[in-house]
């Protein structure tokens, strides 16, 4: 049994940059033993598990079959699954008439298809203990679409549907089912806007200014620590743009 101190192990995907960092030291200072799970980002997660004891790594390209089954297996041998944060995403942003089918192909095959398999896996370690969390890294794009990411707008819209249908389906085992849906966050992605477009942005954004991976990050601590009565939700971070 858990203790206050020791609640489990809590894999957050995507762990070792940007919004997944952030995830990985909140729910280690909430008690989680953390696993960052990563796919090349090999420097920045030694780094990061150097910083929360007790953390462990977790390697494995969530886009394919077998990369999903190594984490499977990892997470088995740990010992089971309390919290699942199903962070790792990417997007290759163009103009419809401009994006490649190639594209396409990338960002589904890790967005929708490695969230959905990965959830579907882990899922049963869950419902062996009738007892978890699933948190769902969704994006405001999602909801609003935005300029340019036709592709990444469409494969968070089908993660906020998936957060929908999996609470029903799992919530016969205690598993609660959630999505948080970020603005525009400071992170590596939106390094690379132009300041002027960044500009623009921003003036879609009521409180004037981006958020950080750790305002997202607290949504999702409470999602993993509390919010007992919380199913099937998409909860916005996002600085007022959206109201959901």
């Amino acid at each position: 049994m858990t203790t206050e101190k020791d609640k489990g192990i809590a894999l957050v995907t995507g762990g070792a940059t940007g919004i997944g960092s952030a995830c990985c030291r909140e729910l280690a200072a909430s008690g989680f033993r953390v696993g960052i799970h990563y796919r090349s980002s090999d420097l920045s997660a030694r780094k990061l598990q150097e910083e929360l004891p007790g953390s462990f790594l977790v390697k494995g390209d969530l886009s394919t079959e077998e990369g999903v089954e190594e984490v499977f297996q990892v997470i088995k041998k740990e010992g089971g699954l309390e919290v699942l944060v199903n962070n790792a995403g990417m997007t290759l942003d163009a103009p419809l008439v401009r994006a490649k089918l190639e594209h396409f192909d990338q960002i589904v095959s890790l967005n929708m298809r490695g969230t959905w398999y990965l959830t579907k896996r882990l899922s049963r370690l869950m419902i062996r203990q009738s007892r978890g969390r699933i948190i769902n890294i969704s994006s405001v794009v999602g909801s609003t679409g935005n300029i340019g990411q036709t592709i990444y707008g469409m494969t968070k819209a089908a993660i906020e549907n998936l957060t929908k249908t999996c609470a029903q389906e799992l919530a016969h085992y205690k598993i609660l089912v959630n999505a948080v849906a970020p603005g525009f966050i400071e992170t590596q992605m939106t390094e690379a806007i132009p300041q002027e477009q960044k500009q623009e942005l921003l003036k879609r954004v009521p409180l004037g200014e981006m958020g950080r991976p750790e305002d997202v990050a607290t949504m999702v601590r409470f999602l993993a620590t509390e919010g007992n009565y919380c199913t099937g939700n998409v909860f916005h971070v996002n600085g007022g743009m959206y109201g959901g």
